[in-house]
């Protein structure tokens, strides 16, 4: 059996790899869209919002509703990828820890 020291360590590896692996989810980049992409979001996979890209065609006052709606929708497109890349890189990043059964980030 490990000393508690050696669990201690082993802790603390594992806090600062999964602290590294979270920052680097800032630099990964996915992008949702909407209206067939006339409103396209891209974003960090930690979910910061990088930029917004609004057809032309949107910027009448008469489609001023259509524009909102499908900005919100591009939005959570990509939240939706964000946090679907998020997890595929923290299970690649955890794949090699010895972590407890059932243990989950």
């Amino acid at each position: 059996m490990k000393s508690l020291d050696d669990i201690l360590k082993m802790a603390n590896n594992v806090q600062a790899e999964l602290q590294k692996a979270q920052e680097g989810l800032d630099n990964l980049m996915v992008e949702g869209m909407s209206g067939g992409g006339l409103v396209k979001v891209t974003a960090s996979a930690k979910g910061r919002i990088v930029s917004l890209s609004i057809d032309p065609s949107l910027l009448s006052v008469s489609e001023k509703e259509m524009a909102e709606d499908l900005i919100v929708a591009a939005f959570n497109d990509a939240r939706t990828k964000a946090d679907a890349l998020a997890q595929q890189e923290m299970q690649k990043m955890t794949a090699g820890l010895p972590l407890p059964p059932g243990f989950k980030f």
